[in-house]
């Protein structure tokens, strides 16, 4: 059972998570869910195998990756576990929003979408989930500059009836709520809050202190990680842990919760290991089995 409503956030720990514990597994890979990731861009293609792989850590049973024709092959090759949907790109080298029926399509037997990680222009980020989003019914991460689409429609999401996890940086949610960055710096629990009433979306954010919202006003509070998370790459393992857990059945406070804590604990492995800076993002994914399995 999730913990009861409390006025303040509260502290993420080993025992809270345990006294909120995943559902089972199941038997086999179609019990864990299927997850699709709608990422990448030719200027950023490896965030679709790090949410990939991330995805598969955490315990998801199926994973495809719907991203641009040109990366489908090495990506393939990188991490034979992964299923594929080539896209077509744009000539800025995006994928291009007619292939929205595509993605939609794919979706039809699919538990997840993680949309985001790897897009780079929020204006043709909008104009491929415009024509995705509204015509699902299935849980949802909607990652990084994926946020612009709530920008540009504040309830875009409504008919998702909060299954839908909202993983974004400081100043990410600074843009979807239409405030300053200071304005997140001074209150991240408030902003994060009213972008979660107004979008009905559970909302992950924050770096080296990181805070979870639901629409509802429930917060939780994660600490510590460190600063070797604050580089490139960090966020897409984030969202692909927890795209992972809600294909295994996570409702999406509880994925919210679980990721960002595990995805911290991921960093701090890392630093006891290699050092406070310098560890690699594709590194995180290895740490999270061990993790979830001592938070079991």
């Amino acid at each position: 059972m999730p913990p009861e409503h409390s006025p303040a956030p509260r502290i993420v720990t080993p025992g809270l998570l345990r006294g909120w514990p995943l559902p089972d597994p199941g038997e086999d890979k179609n019990a864990r869910g299927r997850v699709v990731l709608l990422a990448g861009s030719r200027r950023s293609p490896g965030a679709v195998l790090l949410a990939a792989e991330a995805a598969l850590r955490a315990g998801a049973g199926k994973v495809t990756a719907a991203t641009l024709d040109g990366v489908v092959s090495a990506l393939a090759v990188a991490a034979p576990e992964v299923g594929v949907l080539p896209l077509d790109a744009n000539a800025a080298g995006r994928i291009d929003p007619s292939a929205a029926d595509e993605v939609v399509d794919d979706c039809g037997s699919a538990d997840v979408l993680l949309a985001g990680p790897g897009f780079v222009d929020p204006d043709d980020a909008v104009a491929l989930l415009e024509g995705v989003l509204p015509r699902l019914d299935l849980a949802l991460v909607l990652d990084a500059l994926g946020s612009a689409y709530l920008t540009a429609h504040p309830d875009g999401l409504h008919h998702l009836e909060g299954r839908a996890v909202l993983t974004v940086n400081p100043s990410e949610l600074a843009q979807t709520a239409g405030v300053e960055d200071d304005e997140v710096a001074a209150d991240p629990v408030g902003v994060a809050g009213e972008v979660a009433a107004r979008s009905r979306v559970v909302v992950v954010c924050g770096g080296t202190e990181k805070h979870v919202v639901t629409p509802d006003g429930d917060s939780w509070t994660i600490e510590g990680g460190g600063p070797g998370l604050g580089a490139s790459g960090s966020g897409d393992v984030q969202a692909g842990i927890v795209a992972g857990l809600l294909g295994r059945g996570a409702e999406a406070a509880q994925a919210a919760a679980w990721g960002g804590y595990v995805h911290a604990r991921c960093g701090e492995r890392l630093a006891a290991a290699v050092g406070p800076l310098g560890y690699l993002s594709r590194e995180l994914p290895a740490q999270v089995p061990a993790i979830m399995s001592e938070l079991a």
